[in-house]
């Protein structure tokens, strides 16, 4: 994981408001009709309603979160579904703490 990756993916406000809305998703999103937002995480779709910008926009910001180590997907049936990575965010807070 690189730190720079994780700046980048955070220097966008949208991006940054993606990652903390799925902090606290179950206040951010509506209840999925199956699965469990905890567990399984956010569908794509919610999160690009929430947003407002383009399908593709929303795609590159995930894919950005997700190459820093911000976020993880899952794929069930034809839909997509992210939520955080903890495990990597507790690293990067303690590369933080450690380097800077």
């Amino acid at each position: 994981m690189e730190l720079l990756e994780v700046f980048k993916a955070l220097s966008n406000e949208t991006r940054l408001q993606i990652i903390q809305w799925l902090k606290n998703p179950d206040i951010h999103f509506p209840k999925p009709q199956n699965g469990d937002l905890h567990e399984d995480g956010v569908c794509v779709s919610d999160i690009h309603k929430k947003v407002g910008l383009s399908q593709s926009t929303v795609s590159l910001y995930l894919s950005m979160l997700q190459k820093a180590g911000l976020i993880k997907a899952k794929r069930i049936g034809q839909w997509t579904y992210y939520k955080r990575d903890e495990e990597n965010i507790q690293k990067i807070k303690e590369l933080l703490s450690r380097d800077l």
